[in-house]
């Protein structure tokens, strides 16, 4: 992927899919977000059969970003900023796999990109653990229900674990 494409895309995972969303959809440069499942077996998964457990899918995040506006990289180190990624299939009171920290990578780019990222987070000594976000080819995404998208939008107040914290991850 070049810089001189009008759009690229990402899909990342790290907990609850509506607190990602609704952080994600302020970061300059984001043109899209759609909230989703992916990293599994069950094809056309939905909510009530991901959140078992069993699928293997996480609950995942699609967005499309202007690479001239953000590039992946800075997009990465504020996925790292939202979420824990330093607890295995947990964030905050969820927990399971389909709370897993991932990347799902596009091209070699993506995944180089990400597991440079991984590497300078680490080093930064901002989190107290090692990170343990996989970094995985991704196969598919289906996009969750209707009423999953947007979620913190139309119910204001609604459950999140995520927030931005302040840290200087060495970008």
């Amino acid at each position: 992927m070049t810089t001189t494409e009008t759009k690229q895309t990402a899909y990342l995972s790290g907990g609850c899919f509506w607190g990602m969303e609704e952080l994600v959809r302020e970061i300059p440069g984001v043109l899209a977000t759609e909230v989703g499942y992916t990293g599994g077996g069950t094809p056309a998964a939905t909510y009530e059969q991901v959140k078992t457990g069993r699928t293997g899918h996480a609950e995942s995040l699609k967005i499309v970003f202007d690479p001239v506006q953000l590039t992946y990289r800075h997009l990465l180190f504020e996925f790292f900023r939202m979420h824990n990624p330093t607890t295995r299939n947990q964030q905050g009171n969820d927990i399971g796999t389909q709370y897993r920290s991932a990347i799902f990578y596009l091209s070699e780019e993506q995944k180089h990109t990400a597991e440079e990222v991984i590497k300078t987070v680490d080093a930064s000594g901002e989190w107290k653990a090692k990170v343990v976000t996989e970094v995985v080819p991704f196969k598919e995404f289906y996009r969750a229900e209707e009423y999953h998208q947007k979620y913190l939008v139309k119910h204001r107040g609604g459950y999140t674990c995520h927030y931005i914290r302040r840290m200087d991850l060495g970008e």
